[in-house]
């Protein structure tokens, strides 16, 4: 380790993603500390299909230490959580999907979503999630509207606001391929049947979701998903 690296390691110690608990050496490469790695809530349900979309997997529940490092990954310019964020949900699409895509995309912001908040968090997710699976992920997809957002909204109202938001960039990219769609909280599903009817529409044969973290009703309130 250099001089300047050391010395923004003992003035920036790094921290558990979830509960900002500086790390163990042997902690900081997941950037997850023990503790948490035993009490967060861990989600073992695969959503089943839903109109275009094929099953989906989230391995963690949205709540709690979950929660807060999510809303701190979209709202507050912690890009750096991409990567261990991402190695969970990784792991579970090598842990039900392996096999069964063919190439990873994700579900992207408006234009004026990415101005405000200065990155994709969910592209972020696809690019170190493809990393983990030992391919690339590729922009296939693209928001042309800007929407609200989704929290205070019913599942009806939620489906509705997506609708007819996005476009397929490079549909040669997904006719007749095999789809895994990169997000990073599923709640009703609603974005992500939007994306796949998309994809589905630009000629791709089946599209399974992948998240970080599903939530539940009890969840949404105050957060945008």
């Amino acid at each position: 380790m250099g001089v300047l690296s050391l010395i923004g390691a003992l003035l920036f110690p790094p921290k558990c993603v979830f509960c900002g608990r500086v790390l163990e050496k042997n902690e900081r490469e997941a950037r997850v500390c023990r503790a948490c790695r035993r009490s967060i809530e861990y989600n073992e349900k695969v959503l089943p299909p839903s109109g275009a979309l094929g099953e989906v997997c989230a391995p963690l529940v949205y709540s709690a230490n979950v929660r807060k490092a999510m809303l701190r990954f979209k709202f507050r310019d912690r890009a750096d959580f991409a990567r261990p964020l991402a190695a969970f949900a990784a792991d579970e699409v090598k842990r039900r999907f392996d096999g069964r895509y063919d190439i990873v995309t994700w579900a992207p912001v408006s234009r004026e979503r990415l101005r405000e908040r200065g990155y994709d968090q969910a592209m972020l997710l696809a690019e170190a999630v493809a990393v983990r699976l030992g391919t690339v992920a590729v922009s296939t997809l693209e928001k042309t509207r800007h929407t609200g957002p989704n929290s205070a909204l019913g599942m009806s109202e939620r489906a509705e606001n997506v609708r007819g938001v996005y476009r397929a960039t490079e549909p040669e990219l997904v006719r007749g391929k095999r789809v895994l769609l990169i997000d990073d909280i599923v709640t009703t599903g609603s974005t992500m049947r939007e994306c796949a009817r998309t994809l589905r529409a630009a000629g791709a044969v089946e599209v399974l979701g992948a998240a970080v973290a599903a939530a539940g009703a009890e969840h949404h309130q105050g957060d945008e998903i």
